[in-house]
């Protein structure tokens, strides 16, 4: 089979690098709140798309957060002009981490 350079595997770990047997547990679940966990069926569809597919699902994800942070610092910020709030998108944006 032809690897595609977009096809990649979730690879479910456990908080010291190893593989988990049961991907639901391996996330961290303690930390998060119980409407925030990731499903065994969540984790399952993720598995079952393309890497296209989820590098499209990626992208608008990060343009919906352009959008809504532009609209953000629009709100309280309504005296800036277009070239600062750009500006300050970007920093916002390059110091982002998830």
């Amino acid at each position: 089979m032809k690897a595609n350079l977009f096809e990649f595997r979730l690879q479910p770990t456990d908080t010291f690098g190893a593989a988990a047997s049961d991907p639901a547990k391996s996330l961290a679940k303690e930390s998060m709140p119980p409407d925030e966990q990731t499903s065994p069926e969540q984790i399952a569809a993720w598995r079952a798309m393309t890497g296209v597919r989820r590098w499209r699902l990626a992208e608008g994800l990060y343009w919906t957060a352009r959008k809504l942070t532009l609209a953000g610092l629009r709100a309280r910020h309504p005296g800036w002009p277009e070239e600062r709030l750009a500006e300050e998108l970007r920093r916002i944006l390059r110091r982002s981490r998830t």
